[in-house]
C-alpha cells in the first residue's frame, strides 16, 4: 500500500513521512528529493533553468514510479496536487493524508528553515506570506479533491500526530 502526504511545504510532510514509516515498519521517500536526485539539481534551478512545466512533467514522472512500489509512505511536494492526472495517480494509489497548517505557521517554519531560500523556489512576485496566502487558497480545491483525510500540524509534535494517524486510520487502512 502506498500512503501519500500532501500539503503545502512546511506543513510537516518529510517528518511524518519518516516517522510514519518507521512506526509502519515500511520504507518512506520525498518525491521532491527524488527529482532532485534523478535530475542532478535543486528544484530551484529546474524551475529556474527548465521552468515550473518541466518540473511539473518530472514530477508527475517520479510519483507515478513511486507509486508502482508495493509498499511506501510517499511526501509529494507541495504543488505535486496542481496535474489531475497526479491527483488521480496518487488517490488510486492508496491513502492521501493532507497536512495543514496556517499560513503564519508555514512562513514561521519557512523562516526557521535554513534551506528554504536555497531549495524552495519563490512562485510569484508576493511577500512570502502573500505568496503563501495565494497558493494555500489556489490549492486548496486540489487538497482536498485528493485528500483521504485532513490533519492539522499546528496543535501536536509529530509524534503526536503520526500516533493519531495510526489510531484513527483511514480508508484503506492506515494501522499498524
Amino acid at each position: 500500500m502506498i500512503v501519500s502526504l500532501i500539503g503545502y511545504r512546511a506543513t510537516g510532510k518529510t517528518t511524518i513521512a519518516r516517522l510514519l514509516a518507521e512506526a509502519l515498519g515500511c520504507p518512506w521517500i520525498d518525491s521532491d528529493r527524488e527529482i532532485e536526485r534523478q535530475a542532478g539539481k535543486t528544484i530551484a534551478e529546474i524551475f529556474a533553468e527548465d521552468g515550473e512545466p518541466a518540473f511539473r512533467n518530472f514530477e508527475e514522472r517520479i510519483i507515478a514510479e513511486l507509486c508502482l512500489k508495493k509498499e511506501l509512505i510517499l511526501a509529494t511536494g507541495g504543488g505535486a496536487v496542481m496535474r489531475e492526472n497526479t491527483r488521480n495517480i496518487l488517490r488510486a494509489s492508496g491513502p492521501v493524508l493532507w497536512l495543514t497548517a496556517s499560513a503564519e505557521t508555514i512562513h514561521q517554519r519557512m523562516n526557521g528553515d535554513s534551506t528554504t531560500a536555497t531549495s524552495r523556489p519563490s512562485l510569484t512576485d508576493l511577500s512570502a506570506l502573500d505568496e503563501i496566502r495565494h497558493l494555500l487558497e489556489v490549492r486548496e480545491p486540489f487538497y482536498r479533491d485528493c485528500a483521504t483525510m485532513e490533519i492539522t500540524t499546528e496543535l501536536c509534535s509529530p509524534e503526536e500526530i503520526v500516533r493519531q494517524i495510526l489510531e484513527i486510520g483511514c480508508p484503506d487502512g492506515v494501522k499498524k
